[in-house]
């Protein structure tokens, strides 16, 4: 059965005349006569009755009236997902997140303002640490991902620098220092660093570990967290210091206190990362948001 018998069926039952249905539709009477005719032999019963000014619908017609619109809906909105997704406008779209980036405001306030552009488009979020990103990336379980630089695999996918973020310090508030506004790393020779494991996030460890090193840490003495996110949770048990991203800063952790590195800066990137030759229409709307 094809869909145009129903449109001229459901024009038919609408209007309850065959002149006003072909006028909408744009056809002839006769030829709509003759298709509506061939659906009922098509049907096996008579979906009108034929009156003298006009048309009404059989039990049989009515039935299969409200069958017909239902069919037409689903396909009228069928065509227009279809061809949302075919222009990027429609559809899904995974991406990818770091812990460490979860609290940073610029990457969210992008996503907002994405899904104000693209409302029909549903973002799925995933957090897990770098290697696991990189790694779904390419596996193709994710469209694009936000990460964390310096990070050697991400060379492996087209990159768009988003922000560029301090590292601070965060110190237990019972510590002599915790009232400066800013620390020199050098001053905490003596307290052991949290560290996470460095195959969590390969690029970013080695920054933290090389401006430990560089400060005269003992490194022998480092604790280790899981995640840096949960380096400050230990940080306030009161295991050591920590590094952290700004962004970061915004937790509200119990005995925690940040602070500003002085003299020796140690900044991280954050870029959105995808497959080169990206040819999703949807992901490309969403790199050239972010682009500009």
């Amino acid at each position: 059965m094809e869909l145009r018998y129903l449109r001229y069926f459901v024009a038919v039952a609408q209007t309850h005349n065959f002149t006003r249905a072909a006028e909408l539709l744009g056809i002839s009477q006769p030829p709509l006569s003759q298709q509506i005719q061939r659906l009922e032999r098509e049907v096996g019963t008579p979906l009108l009755h034929r009156l003298t000014r006009g048309v009404e619908l059989t039990d049989a017609g009515e039935a299969f009236y409200q069958d017909a619109c239902q069919i037409l809906a689903h396909s009228d909105a069928a065509l227009e997902k279809a061809r949302g997704i075919a222009r990027g406008i429609n559809g899904k779209l995974s991406l990818g997140i770091t812990s460490s980036n979860a609290f940073n405001p610029k990457i969210f306030s992008l996503l907002r303002q994405f899904q104000a552009h693209y409302p029909a488009i549903e973002l799925r979020q995933r957090e897990t640490n770098m290697a696991g990103l990189m790694q779904e990336l390419d596996d193709g379980l994710l469209d694009v991902a936000f990460v964390r630089l310096p990070c050697e695999s991400s060379k492996r996918f087209s990159l768009k620098l988003i922000d560029e973020e301090p590292m601070m310090i965060a110190l237990h508030k019972d510590h002599p220092l915790s009232g400066e506004k800013e620390l020199a790393l050098q001053a905490l020779a003596d307290v052991p660093p949290v560290l996470f494991p460095e195959e969590v996030a390969p690029g970013l460890y080695e920054l933290m570990y090389n401006a430990c090193l560089r400060a005269g840490i003992d490194l022998k003495s480092a604790r280790q967290a899981s995640q840096i996110s949960s380096s400050l949770s230990m940080v306030s048990a009161g295991f050591g210091f920590a590094l952290v991203p700004q962004s970061m800063t915004c937790i509200a952790c119990p005995n925690v206190t940040f602070h500003a590195i002085r003299g020796d800066q140690v900044k991280t990137d954050i870029a959105l990362a995808w497959r080169q030759f990206e040819r999703s229409p949807s992901v490309k709307r969403f790199i050239q948001l972010f682009a500009h």
